[in-house]
């Protein structure tokens, strides 16, 4: 992967600073804030007016959640929800599905997702909806599917797991999981956030009921995308105004609209995917879209590979450091995500002191609380999480050791 190809897209990258607090939120694309201002420059207008700019304008949104659509291999552009976070799009998901359940139901939740993918759940045990915690095996920090198999029962309605610990790097397999659960007669709800910046996403192969992202982590604005299978969101009743009936998918699911300049953005990045390739393969003929983006997720993956596996390495020549999860930077078991504890230091000690190189780290539980209470690292102030994304270098990952060994 040509890395300085790569850098020019990013405009935050010109200053002299380290991002390694990606899974935070990434930098964004130059090409994504072109669009968001071309779109107050030329199509600034109310959507669903009869007039030019309007109808334009509508036209143009349309194309963009089409853009993610195809991006994410789904089958209907109605499948696409766009809101403002992707706890926000959770929480409209719980309370808009546990409409068709009853007291009883359950739900089944992990011990290492983001409580976006938790609370929403959990706070339905106020209908009565029981909730069941699938948790990591404590030494291997890995899923098992047997434990699985033991939670589900006739009850089940819905399973909710992360694509990818925000922790731990996992890629988990969801694909396998998607197919015990379907099997239970259950749903499938994947928080995809820290998985989708550096994996080509399919939702049509995984099968996955539910699926959602933030778009501000791969690449672009602040704003976030949930998929669903349309019969299961046309059977829901939304959370709009009380005249849109059944039929109204997505909108029943995005009261006020979406934010239109944010979400025209959003076509920016399936584009930038497209272009990464043609720049590497230009001689590539009749290749579709979608070859293209799984060829620019192969270059990511390699050369994000290289770069966990040399932060790995370090790491594990420090006997006072304790890596936590998956210890090899292998691209089929992991993403550049890395979390580890200091046996004499607290965590925020270690990032504190990490400041002054300018090379931005951080610590904490990051929304993951169950995982780090269950792994005691509450008194540790958590975890130390490095987190790269494909335009980090090698070159910063060699300042970002010289720096930790001044510290350790």
């Amino acid at each position: 992967m040509d890395i300085n190809f790569v850098r020019t897209k990013f405009p935050g990258l010109r200053d002299d600073f380290i991002f390694m607090d990606n899974a935070g939120g990434s930098q964004v694309l130059g090409s994504v804030i072109d669009r968001t201002a071309e779109y107050f420059r030329k199509f600034y207008v109310q959507l669903g007016a009869t007039y030019k700019v309007s109808a334009t304008a509508s036209v143009k949104l349309d194309e963009s959640v089409k853009a993610i659509a195809s991006f994410i291999n789904a089958k209907d552009t109605k499948e696409i929800i766009v809101g403002p976070t992707t706890t926000m799009l959770l929480r409209i998901l719980s309370i808009c599905i546990s409409r068709l359940w009853k007291p009883g139901d359950e739900v089944i939740v992990t011990n290492s997702d983001h409580e976006a993918n938790v609370s929403c759940w959990t706070d339905l045990q106020e209908k009565g909806i029981i909730i069941r915690i699938w948790k990591l095996n404590p030494e291997t920090l890995e899923f098992n599917f047997n434990d699985l198999k033991n939670l589900l029962t006739s009850r089940t309605r819905l399973v909710a797991m992360c694509h990818v610990s925000n922790i731990l790097g996992t890629i988990n397999p969801v694909k396998e999981v998607t197919k015990i659960v379907h099997d239970a007669g259950a749903l499938m709800c994947v928080d995809g956030v820290a998985h989708t910046p550096h994996r080509l996403v399919d939702v049509t192969d995984l099968d996955v009921d539910f699926y959602t992202f933030s778009t501000y982590k791969i690449f672009g604005p602040h704003q976030a995308v949930m998929f669903g299978k349309y019969h299961l969101l046309r059977e829901m009743d939304g959370i709009n105004h009380y005249f849109f009936t059944k039929d109204d998918v997505p909108y029943k699911f995005q009261p006020g609209n979406v934010n239109f300049e944010l979400t025209y953005s959003l076509g920016a990045i399936p584009q930038y995917f497209i272009d990464l390739h043609d720049f590497h393969f230009p001689a590539g003929i009749n290749v579709t879209n979608r070859e293209k983006y799984r060829k620019s997720f192969d270059l990511i993956a390699l050369h994000e590979e290289k770069l966990s596996t040399m932060i790995l390495d370090y790491l594990t020549t420090k006997k006072e450091i304790t890596i936590i999860g998956e210890k090899t930077g292998s691209s089929l078991k992991r993403v550049p995500t890395m979390s580890f504890v200091h046996q004499r230091l607290r965590s925020s000690e270690v990032v504190t002191r990490m400041d002054p190189y300018r090379i931005g780290i951080r610590y904490g539980d990051f929304y993951a609380k169950k995982l780090i209470h269950d792994l005691d690292l509450e008194e540790k102030d958590g975890v130390i999480r490095i987190s790269l994304v494909h335009y980090n270098t090698k070159e910063e990952v060699e300042k970002l050791i010289q720096a930790l060994d001044r510290i350790f």
